[in-house]
């Protein structure tokens, strides 16, 4: 079974989906159980991935090599590092958890929870995959169950949410099917093996594409590809209205996890098969990173919705990402994976504890709100905690991971560092604001019977909560996981760009 375990914990959750479609609609119970146990099932086996995961070693493990469709050298190829290990433990702990979180799902539960399964195989999938046309199948997979989720089951302005996430991220997917076809057309043999591409890396430099070099033209249309997902100024515009209107799991599946397949998909395929454009590329993507931490701060500090605050520090929380890695150092990109895995965890426990208010006050006005702490302390307790670990504060794991991006990118881009590190300060002042508004002062009379956050609320938070401390205060067994792939990784680039004279 262990030959096998990257495609059952890929393909589990479309079995659940097809079972879940066989369940009559009046079985509610079991449609929801059935998701929780598909996805739970998934998450124990991604525990057991990392339990047979060889810390030590950049190679990729637990291997799944097969031809597809050998006439176009077309391979099912799967299989885990360093870099898409903790990735892969994200979806599968995000997707669990936001079954729990999807129970008030009230109308069609039978095609919710089937197409949310089919979203985890799709998120998944990307994760495992390293032959190209396979990655390119799992990110294509993710699209349409994401559509329908936001335009079924979202807010008023669902459908104009809907359309604007599918046609700007189906416009990021063309580029990357363009970038793919030319790195699969210059390679020789021609194939979209990743591993075989970064080996022919250098051929990519010399090639000319259109007039100019194709290392470069390729570079830029993945980038555009990749940076609509994460999402990079100046394409994020899609993301606040997706997060307001979708339903709060699938925001915390957006936040969680669809923001990281951007970043990872630079790590995965543009600088490992484009090493020298990686290089060439590097300052700008620094100070699209600062760019990103200081507009994404400033915008989240003018919102009045909550959950529009938090997606805009998802924007900037992405920023130190982006800067870690564009600093092609051990700690930058160290700290920039370990920021995906953190702002997964962190992010998702604060669009939980968005949807928990809103489902009871049904708003997200912060200045709606006053003096609620009184009334509902546990979840005010829950919200400070989660509210500190957004703005990195020393003992959560996002302090750990942001530090290391600074420690890297500060020998390399010095004053955008210098500069990247008003981000922290326009954090805290936007949590703390937002927090002193909602929950402290005098209470408003509307909310003197709040309900206090359920058991069931709790359920899915707990273990975030527990995940962030954990990695606060012993960061270690996460960056062991990590280091010997992204190190390499480093080398790698490195060694290419010197040769290149770069």
């Amino acid at each position: 079974m262990e030959n096998h375990l990257l495609s059952i914990v890929t393909f589990l959750p479309i079995f659940g989906a097809v079972v879940i479609a066989l369940v009559p609609k009046e079985k509610l119970n079991w449609i929801r159980w059935g998701a929780a146990a598909i996805t739970g099932l998934q998450l124990i086996l991604a525990i057991w991935i990392l339990k047979v995961f060889d810390f030590s070693t950049a190679d990729v493990q637990l291997v799944e090599h097969y031809a597809w469709i050998p006439d176009f050298n077309i391979e099912y190829f799967m299989g885990i590092d360093g870099l898409s290990a903790p990735m892969v433990l994200l979806t599968a702990l995000l997707s669990f958890l936001a079954v729990f979180t999807s129970w008030n799902i009230d109308k069609a539960q039978k095609g919710y929870f089937a197409l949310f399964l089919l979203l985890d195989a799709g998120m998944m999938g990307v994760f495992v995959s390293l032959d190209f046309f396979l990655f390119y199948i799992f990110w294509e997979v993710m699209l349409l169950p994401m559509y329908f989720l936001i335009g079924i089951w979202g807010g008023p302005q669902r459908e104009y949410a809907a359309i604007k996430f599918f046609l700007y991220t189906l416009f990021g997917s063309v580029l990357l099917l363009l970038g793919m076809l030319a790195l699969y057309f210059i390679s020789e043999p021609h194939t979209f093996n990743m591993l075989i591409l970064a080996e022919q890396s250098a051929e990519f430099g010399k090639a000319v594409l259109l007039g100019m070099n194709a290392g470069k033209v390729i570079f830029i249309l993945l980038f555009i590809g990749f940076a609509i997902k994460v999402p990079i100024f100046p394409f994020h515009t899609w993301l606040p209205l997706a997060h307001v209107e979708a339903p709060t799991a699938i925001s915390v599946i957006l936040a969680g996890v669809l923001l990281k397949m951007g970043t990872y998909g630079f790590l995965r395929i543009s600088f490992p098969i484009l090493k020298e454009a990686a290089i060439w590329f590097a300052l700008p993507l620094a100070i699209l990173g600062l760019i990103n931490i200081i507009y994404g701060a400033m915008a989240a500090m003018a919102q009045r919705d909550l959950k529009k605050m938090v997606a805009y520090s998802s924007v900037s929380h992405m920023g130190f990402v982006l800067l870690g890695m564009a600093a092609l150092t051990p700690a930058g990109m160290n700290g920039a994976v370990f920021q995906m895995f953190n702002h997964g965890t962190i992010s998702a426990m604060l669009f939980m504890l968005v949807g928990v208010v809103y489902d009871r006050a049904h708003h997200r006005d912060i200045e709606g709100f006053g003096g609620i702490a009184k009334v509902v302390p546990i979840y005010a307790g829950v919200t400070a905690m989660a509210f500190f670990a957004g703005l990195g504060l020393p003992g959560f794991s996002g302090f750990i991971s942001e530090a290391l991006c600074f420690i890297g990118a500060f020998p390399v881009f010095t004053w955008i560092t210098i500069f990247a590190t008003v981000g922290i300060v326009l954090n805290a002042g936007y949590f703390l604001w937002a927090y002193q508004r909602i929950f402290m002062g005098e209470l408003n009379s509307k909310y003197e019977k709040l309900e206090e956050i359920n058991n069931r609320e709790l359920f899915a938070l707990i273990p975030l909560a527990i995940i962030t401390f954990f990695l606060g205060v012993y960061p270690t067994p996460m960056l062991n996981l990590m280091s010997s792939s992204l190190n390499h990784l480093v080398e790698v680039v490195k060694a290419a760009g010197m040769v290149a004279g770069l």
